[in-house]
């Protein structure tokens, strides 16, 4: 069944709005981040990371967003041109604003942590201004990363892109993307993750995600209490996420899939859910069945989380195929789903 039904004949596949910035992981492995003393530096931030992610599958994407105007406003421009995605509304701050910059910590294959600079960062002063009608109108789907909404003017120039999608048909998905910076309290998060999960048609997030996006109006509700609340709002599809246990698609006809990790011996525990949404993205556009999108997607973040990086990582169709292939070829047609 096809639970979301994309527009045919635009120009993009599908338009994110959201922060562009600088990952720097290290290559002196296994030490804490006060002892790491070189590393390799990446394109970084979510919802860019899904935007290449996407590109390299074969989509058409487009992006809304604001980059620091120096060097490394340059070199993330560029990389974005060189994946195919559309940088015609990638805009450049005029106040001085830098990318937000992330130091990895890499403690083993299983422990790992970020530190992240995101004061005064370009992407949070996103304007509504920035947003245009046209662009929005010409994408089948408009991703919005929860991240966005922590600070204004971003936080306007996502609900103004929102509501454009709206009148233009244009499918509207959510990633939570939880970071704790530049939120001021629980009560804000909630405020301004709900305004957007109550239109989006789908929603993706970890449990703890939803917990801050229901913090004021029902704290305590369990996975399937989730799922339809949203199903009373406008979501079709709700995508919860249990990191090493896997995750569970819950669809609007009250059915539910779920999907475990490919097994692979793991580098770092961050980075796939970018592959994850980029590849389950993939799928539906392509209009595959629920549990072949949540199959990509669980064999893209099982690929990231066993790579030093996460967007110059991100598989071909090719590749993602190959690596599904050998997996089950070695543990069997059903390793990943369950």
């Amino acid at each position: 069944m096809q639970y979301v039904k994309f527009e045919k004949d635009r120009k993009f596949d599908l338009v994110l709005v959201g922060r562009i910035a600088i990952d720097f992981n290290p290559l002196d492995y296994f030490k804490p981040l006060s002892e790491s003393q070189q590393y390799r530096k990446y394109l970084g931030g979510s919802p860019a990371n899904v935007a290449v992610g996407l590109a390299r599958l074969g989509k058409k994407v487009g992006f809304i967003g604001k980059v620091s105007d120096d060097q490394f406003g340059d070199y993330v421009t560029d990389f974005f041109a060189k994946e195919g995605i559309d940088v015609s509304r990638v805009v450049r701050a005029n106040g001085g604003e830098k990318l937000g910059l992330t130091f990895t910590e890499i403690l083993s294959p299983s422990e790992s942590s970020i530190l992240m600079y995101r004061d005064g960062v370009a992407d949070l002063m996103l304007e509504p201004s920035n947003v245009d009608e046209e662009y929005i109108a010409n994408s089948k789907a408009l991703l919005i990363s929860g991240t966005a909404l922590a600070q204004s003017p971003s936080r306007e120039a996502c609900l103004k892109a929102m509501q454009l999608a709206e009148k233009n048909n244009t499918k509207i998905i959510f990633d939570i993307d939880y970071r704790a910076y530049n939120w001021k309290s629980k009560d804000e998060i909630a405020v301004y993750y709900t305004a957007v999960a109550e239109h989006a048609d789908i929603i993706m997030g970890s449990r703890e995600e939803y917990d801050l996006t229901q913090a004021i109006f029902a704290p305590d509700m369990n996975d399937e209490q989730t799922a339809e609340y949203w199903f009373g709002k406008r979501a079709k599809i709700v995508i919860i996420k249990h990191g090493k246990k896997g995750s569970t698609a819950h669809t609007c006809d009250g059915k539910k899939y779920n999907i475990k990790p490919f097994p692979v011996e793991a580098f770092k525990s961050f980075g796939g859910g970018d592959g994850y949404g980029s590849a389950f993205m993939y799928g539906m556009f392509e209009g595959k069945d629920i549990m072949d999108c949540l199959e990509l997607g669980s064999a893209s973040a099982s690929m990231l989380v066993s790579a030093h990086g996460c967007s110059e990582f991100m598989p071909t169709v090719k590749e993602l195929e190959k690596f599904i292939a050998e997996e089950k070829k070695q543990f069997g047609d059903m390793i990943a789903r369950g």
